[in-house]
């Protein structure tokens, strides 16, 4: 069966899945052999390999990035009355997460190349109750991490960066989470390193240390300290916590897949190389932007499709995508069009038109270690073989 020109692959191909192998199957079996599975000593190297990866001072493993940036916020002090000033391009994770600590989210449009938040509006966002910045790293991309920081130290506010797109992204040289502000990793299936579920918090040392009573009930002692020989039974409850630990059973996939990185991020690169290389003189299509300051880390590989080209719109394309057997996605609906935040907060789709246009003609490409060439070059011939069928 073919449909257009292009042969029908047997096989659908997802959008995304995790690349294991038996060095990540050996070490989660060497944790079930073990005495200890929850938190315990392969969460505590997995913290310290992370950091040391990243330079950063310290790092606390978690059991999502959300956890990391609830825990974040809730360690610096941000809620009721308070304001976060993010983005409308994001996940709801990075907006519900300022919900659940009382504050309310201010949203602030996006940059038309990078769909970054764009720091030349965040200025005008700021009031007397903003407390903080929540910058995403869209797609991998970073954000103007100077101009975000200059408002954040000239306002006296504090910056967390949703990373969760962005590992091993770097900023003028530097890798995303180095710094001592706080920084939100992901470890989801689809993320360029996975523990299944799982996420990370980089910063202070001492941010994290207040951090790490607050993801685990408030307790003075994790189960480790009290249970491993030599521990004490005694803990004391210093505030009402959250339940947010990453277990040795996670840790040990994230050990063997943060020796794997640099070779997962080889084949990412070969893979937008060769979209980049199939797309760029057509005109139906817009590639994703790399600003020179920065490496991306392309965790997606956003492709958009340009007004006036195409007799159909972008969910007509995915559907003949899913036809042709290629599994793709949308990041993200915007946070505005929601209907809790729509409803709550009086927002219309063009109340951020950058966002809400640029959504409109968004797709994400399979991109993940796992694609051999053969899956690539399906993927480039099925959305050609789409833009021929529908041209203008």
């Amino acid at each position: 069966m073919t449909v257009g020109t292009v042969a029908k692959r047997s096989e659908f191909l997802p959008f995304s899945r995790p690349v294991f192998g038996e060095e990540e199957i050996h070490e989660v079996v060497d944790t079930l052999r073990s005495s200890w599975i929850t938190t315990g000593p392969k969460t505590g190297r997995f913290e310290s390999e992370f950091a040391a990866y990243l330079q950063a001072p310290g790092a606390l493993a978690l059991n999502s990035c959300t956890a990391a940036l609830h825990t974040a916020l809730v360690t610096l002090g941000i809620g009721a009355g308070d304001e976060v000033i993010t983005t409308p391009m994001t996940f709801s994770a990075s907006v519900n997460v300022i919900e659940h600590v009382g504050a309310r989210p201010v949203l602030v449009d996006v940059e038309p190349d990078t769909l970054n938040i764009d720091a030349g509006q965040v200025e005008a966002a700021i009031t007397p109750r903003t407390r903080a910045i929540l910058a995403v790293h869209y797609a991998g991309h970073p954000v103007d991490l100077d101009a975000l920081r200059a408002l954040a130290s000239a306002h006296r506010l504090a910056l967390v960066e949703d990373a969760a797109h962005a590992l091993p992204a770097r900023y003028k040289g530097r890798l995303i989470g180095g710094g001592y502000n706080a920084v939100a990793f992901s470890f989801y299936a689809t993320k360029n390193l996975t523990t299944a579920e799982g996420g990370m918090l980089t910063g202070d040392p001492d941010f994290l240390a207040r951090a790490r009573i607050v993801s685990l009930h408030g307790m003075s002692r994790d189960a480790w300290q009290r249970y491993d020989q030599g521990g004490s039974w005694f803990y004391e409850v210093l505030l009402p916590g959250f339940k947010y630990n990453m277990t040795d059973i996670q840790a040990a996939l994230g050990l063997c897949q943060l020796r794997k990185l640099e070779r997962f991020q080889r084949r990412r690169r070969e893979v937008v190389s060769q979209y980049n290389g199939a797309f760029a003189d057509e005109p139906a299509l817009e590639l994703p932007v790399t600003r020179p300051e920065v490496e991306h880390a392309w965790h997606l590989y956003v492709l958009r499709l340009r007004p006036g080209t195409l007799t159909i719109d972008r969910n007509r394309f995915i559907q003949e995508l899913s036809e042709r057997n290629v599994g793709t996605s949308v990041h993200f609906i915007p946070i505005h069009v929601h209907p809790y935040y729509r409803d709550k907060y009086g927002f219309k789709p063009d109340t951020f038109p950058v966002a809400y246009a640029e959504y409109r003609r968004i797709l994400s490409l399979p991109l993940h270690p796992g694609l051999s060439d053969g899956d690539v070059g399906h993927v480039i011939e099925a959305v050609l073989d789409v833009v021929r069928s529908h041209r203008v």
